[in-house]
């Protein structure tokens, strides 16, 4: 399906180009097959992309999307706050599911940067997947 195809968006994915992101994106395609539901990826930039990186990134993730036949929508987060825009989404478009990719943290890095998947975790609309790659 391609992502102009009107149906309701019931999976929306963190996604950011790492291990953990990958994991993420690909438990959500599973899941959208599951459901027969169109997904909404939600792209973090990283710190020091260019406009260029970012758009090969993106092209490589509608490409993944493309192959795997699902309807969806490659959206850019903007704000820098990953936790507040998943949600929000998740919210705007009625989700019946959130999926995000972990990765391991010392107590003290959590303590220091936040957990955004606590903050998923404990604040979504709906229920949330949580992947770690392998």
């Amino acid at each position: 399906m391609r992502p102009d195809e009107e149906e309701h968006v019931t999976i929306v994915v963190g996604y950011l180009p790492t291990a953990e992101g990958n994991a993420a994106l690909e438990a959500a395609i599973v899941e959208a097959r599951r459901r027969g539901s169109r997904l909404l990826v939600l792209f973090s930039q990283r710190r020091g992309d260019d406009f260029a990186v970012i758009e090969e990134k993106l092209e490589a993730v509608r490409d993944r999307l493309d192959s795997a036949e699902l309807g969806y929508d490659v959206r850019v987060s903007e704000s820098g706050d990953v936790a507040d825009d998943l949600i929000d989404a998740a919210t705007q478009v009625d989700a019946d599911l959130i999926v995000i990719g972990l990765r391991r943290r010392s107590p003290v890095g959590k303590l220091i940067l936040g957990s955004n998947a606590q903050r998923i975790l404990l604040d979504a609309p709906t229920p949330v997947l949580a992947v770690k790659s392998a």
